[in-house]
């Protein structure tokens, strides 16, 4: 019988085996060099620079980087990505920190982007396609009164032109699109 208890993994280490299928270097190879973080267009909203980020990850900072809007800010843009000398994939490091706090029920409920992006998980889960209208109850109301008119209005005349449609399609076989997506991420509080 092993006698050898088992390590539990750090911080660090939960986020880079969520990244395990990517070709990014390891968080610790950052430099701290701030290019990512240059690079960055929508850094003015982020409460923690990219950079930051993957520094309070490495440091193991959970409860801080799980309190950040900066991967829910993220623009997907891939700059940083592509600019990065050690190879870091900080975009992937966003995505994967949002599947983390959706997975673990961590995000702030006042934001738009968790339920918005639990929406499209759901939806693309029970139909294998996007479906717009699904979304706007997520963030209908950010524009107040003036803005719930704009997209009924919006609404109305997709509608009239037949490019809304009132149910969403479903593609065949979605059990094997759900099979492959729970390998990917875990589907615990998203379905």
């Amino acid at each position: 019988m092993d006698t050898t208890t088992a390590r539990r993994i750090t911080f660090r280490e939960e986020v880079e085996n969520l990244l395990h299928a990517e070709e990014g270097a390891s968080l610790v190879r950052c430099i701290q060099c701030a290019t990512c973080s240059a690079a960055c267009p929508v850094v003015e909203f982020m409460d923690h620079t990219p950079r930051l980020l993957i520094g309070l990850i490495n440091a193991g900072m959970k409860d801080e980087v799980m309190a950040s809007n900066t991967f829910w800010t993220c623009a997907s843009c891939y700059a940083c990505t592509e600019k990065c000398p050690e190879g870091i994939r900080p975009a992937d490091v966003m995505y994967a920190l949002t599947r983390y706090s959706l997975w673990k029920d961590t995000f702030n409920r006042d934001w738009v982007a968790p339920e918005f992006s639990r929406r499209f998980t759901k939806t693309i889960l029970r139909t294998g396609k996007s479906y717009e209208p699904g979304y706007a109850p997520a963030f209908i109301f950010e524009g107040g009164i003036p803005g719930v008119v704009r997209e009924m209005q919006m609404a109305m005349k997709l509608l009239a032109k037949g490019r809304l449609p009132l149910i969403p399609s479903r593609i065949k076989r979605i059990r094997n699109l759900r099979s492959m997506v729970a390998r990917v991420m875990p589907l615990d509080g998203i379905e």
